[in-house]
């Protein structure tokens, strides 16, 4: 297809593309590497993560589309384009990228001297730091490599995911005539990225990769070596759990089965040096039925995601940015989580991670476990830190003999066999483990503790939007609601006796759950400010989410904005409505946070003709959200709560210096502080947040 024509289809649909969308994100997240007011090592740290998005982005979406092209099943993206022309589209918006990333990665190592570290090559090192060098290499490196040949004689080796690899080409003298011969080494995983040398002023980082290129002729001894390239593959590492019919199957065999595919997808992108071997090329992409559009040929380190060693290093991992130590919560007054038992029976509480510490969470779980008056706990897990104290909590509870229901969902994606591992130790220690409902991913956040007080059982609920993790709690932005209120207690247990026996409810008052009626329930909620707007009354909705690609609810919010309802939304990554167009989306607009904090709290406004309707939870705007995944979003009943979750959308709303503004051909731009408008940074302001400020709170 003409690339005018793409173009011209891309910019008349209605919809932007989900996976352009994603692409478009990944650059925003590159924008932080280039903030001249953050430290070197947190420009590297966003530059790390643009490379492991990047990775995924390969391994899912690029993986997933050649699933349609491998085996010939027609796919048509939102934009309206066939799955070839969009391969070659989404390929060439991935080497833009790459080009700026890399970009990005030679500006900063011009900085490296002067922040007390370098990045050499072995020839670059002293003599006597190039005899350090030999002795790794010969102690450490040397025998751990394997050297595989490719010939008539010796198939083609298994080559892993995400590695760094050497294709060696060697002369031969056959008896008739020379002849190139392809070998491949790969490079452990167990290795560290850079083999690290200190400097009385500064640490010098040597790649591994060179210390073992320099010693290539110690692997090919008394062989002509040719040629020397380096590279790296990705593949297709998009699986769907089918749907079975046969109740008696080990689903987490299952799992397991299906993880090891993993290191046989097909190939989707080829990274290498700058100069690789035409011979060795030639055979690659033959091999793995690749072209010119998959290889990325790096000027720089290949694979980005090595930057941790450095940004770790004990001397550098200080300098980075340091978050302020967390504050109280307005619900929840200082003293108060000493006995949490006590202050929840006539408290709720809303916390806002990782302004407010996810502590009192934790607590309250270690504590029920060790309490003698709590008979059970349930809970769902999809990721967890490591070392966890929530899976210590949870063992400690099973062993003083209280019934600990837990289900873990093996199909968090690169969790699966960490979740798989944490589920079979609470099994052994008596718990009731569910791995997970095979044609559902459990994404949803819900504890429950039941506590025997008196004549009376109290049931203890947490539903949120964040996961169990105190690692992450630390840099994701979340919400938690913590309450005893009976309606809530009911609605969580019920939901529970959904997700781990056989029940249908028909209705939860205080709960909105997929896959049962989420979609359907928002769009009423969409549809009801329509109406207000129609009659002349105040409308208005307000939605902070992850992703929004539902086509059923985009059509929703153009409707509604047609009616004359005003839509704010706050979109982290994929959006794939297009604001701002004539006819169809003047009302709307939206924003993208991207910054010190990854934004990951879910909040639904709806302005209700001044008596607002709020919702918090797990789910986006998503057709997985919705039909593939157990999600809850809950009801936000209490007044003084309400107004703490409103204020969280208005502080969104106000930030001028983590935002970008989504322009209706797709594209962002970096929102600024208006003239005479004083900066505002959200991920910041939270931290002065006083209980007299979310009185003020006031979206429309």
């Amino acid at each position: 297809m003409n690339p005018i024509k793409v173009s011209d289809q891309i910019r008349k649909s209605n919809y932007i593309s989900r996976d352009l969308s994603w692409m478009r994100f990944n650059f925003r997240v590159l924008d932080q590497a280039r903030n001249p007011d953050t430290s070197i090592f947190d420009r590297l740290k966003f530059l790390a993560i643009t490379a492991s998005n990047l990775d995924e982005f390969f391994m899912i979406r690029i993986g997933s589309l050649y699933n349609y092209i491998d085996y010939g099943k027609e796919r048509i993206d939102y934009s309206g384009m066939r799955e070839v022309p969009f391969r070659k589209k989404l390929l060439d918006f991935s080497h833009r990228f790459v080009t700026d990333q890399y970009k990005v990665y030679q500006e900063l190592v011009k900085e490296f001297p002067k922040h007390g570290l370098d990045i050499c090559r072995v020839q670059d090192l002293t003599e006597a730091e190039q005899r350090k060098v030999d002795a790794y290499f010969k102690d450490t490196i040397f025998p751990l490599l394997t050297p595989m040949v490719y010939d008539s004689y010796h198939g083609f080796p298994l080559m892993m995911n995400m590695l760094l690899i050497f294709g060696v080409v060697t002369q031969v003298n056959e008896d008739v005539k020379p002849a190139n011969r392809l070998t491949f080494i790969q490079v452990p995983a167990n290795l560290n990225r850079f083999l690290e040398i200190q400097r009385k002023d500064k640490v010098i980082f040597v790649p591994i990769e060179d210390v073992i290129r320099e010693n290539m002729p110690k692997l090919f001894r008394n062989v002509e070596i040719l040629s020397v390239s380096l590279f790296r593959i990705t593949r297709n590492g998009d699986f769907t759990l089918e749907e079975s019919d046969d109740m008696d199957q080990d689903f987490v065999q299952e799992v397991k089965l299906k993880l090891k595919t993993r290191k046989k997808g097909r190939v989707v992108r080829l990274e290498m040096d700058k100069e690789p071997s035409p011979h060795m090329l030639k055979i690659l992409k033959e091999r793995w039925t690749i072209d010119q559009a998959n290889l990325f040929q790096i000027d720089g380190l290949v694979d980005l995601r090595g930057l941790w060693q450095i940004i770790k290093h004990p001397l550098f991992k200080n300098k980075l940015m340091k978050a302020p130590a967390p504050v109280q919560a307005p619900s929840l007054p200082r003293g108060a989580e000493e006995n949490m038992f006590e202050y929840l029976k006539e408290h709720d509480v809303l916390l806002h991670h990782p302004y407010n510490s996810i502590e009192p969470v934790v607590s309250l779980l270690e504590k029920a476990a060790e309490d003698p008056y709590v008979l059970g706990i349930k809970q769902t897990i999809y990721r967890l830190a490591d070392n966890s104290r929530v899976t210590a909590a949870l063992l400690k509870a099973a062993e003083n003999g209280k019934h600990v229901s837990a289900l873990f969902e093996v199909k968090a994606r690169f969790d699966e066999e960490k979740n798989i591992k944490e589920g079979e130790r609470l099994e052994k220690a008596g718990c009731f483990v569910i791995y997970g409902i095979s044609k559902y991913k459990t994404h949803t956040k819900m504890m429950m503790i039941i506590r025997k007080e008196g004549e009376k059982v109290t049931r203890y609920v947490h539903i949120g939007s964040g996961n169990y993790n105190e690692s992450t709690s630390r840099q994701y932005t979340d919400i938690s609601l913590l309450t005893t209120d009976d309606v809530y207690a009911h609605d969580v247990s019920d939901f529970f006796n959904v997700i781990t026996g056989h029940s249908y409810p028909e209705d939860y008052q205080y709960l909105i759950t997929a896959p049962k009626d989420m979609r359907q329930q928002l769009i009423e909620l969409i549809r009801h400010e329509a109406e207000n707007a129609k009659k002349g009354f105040e409308a208005g909705i307000v939605i902070k989410i992850n992703s929004l690609e539902d086509k059923e609810v985009i059509d929703e919010f153009y409707a509604a904005s047609q009616a004359g309802v005003k839509i704010k939304l706050i979109v982290r990554g994929i959006c794939c409505l297009r604001p701002g167009r004539e006819g169809l989306s003047e009302n709307i607009q939206v924003s993208s946070i991207v910054g010190e904090y990854l934004e990951h709290a879910r909040l639904f406004y709806f302005h209700n003709n001044g008596i607002p309707t709020v919702l918090g939870g797990s789910a986006d705007i998503m057709v997985r959200s919705f039909e593939r995944r157990i999600e809850a979003l809950f009801y936000i009943v209490n007044d003084e709560l309400k107004r703490q979750a409103i204020n969280i959308l208005r502080f969104n709303l106000m930030d001028n210096q983590n935002s970008y503004m989504m322009r209706e051909d797709g594209t962002y731009i970096r929102r600024h502080p208006a003239e005479g408008e004083a900066p505002f940074n959200a991920h910041r302001e939270f931290y002065h947040l006083t209980s007299e400020m979310t009185k003020e709170a006031c979206l429309f």
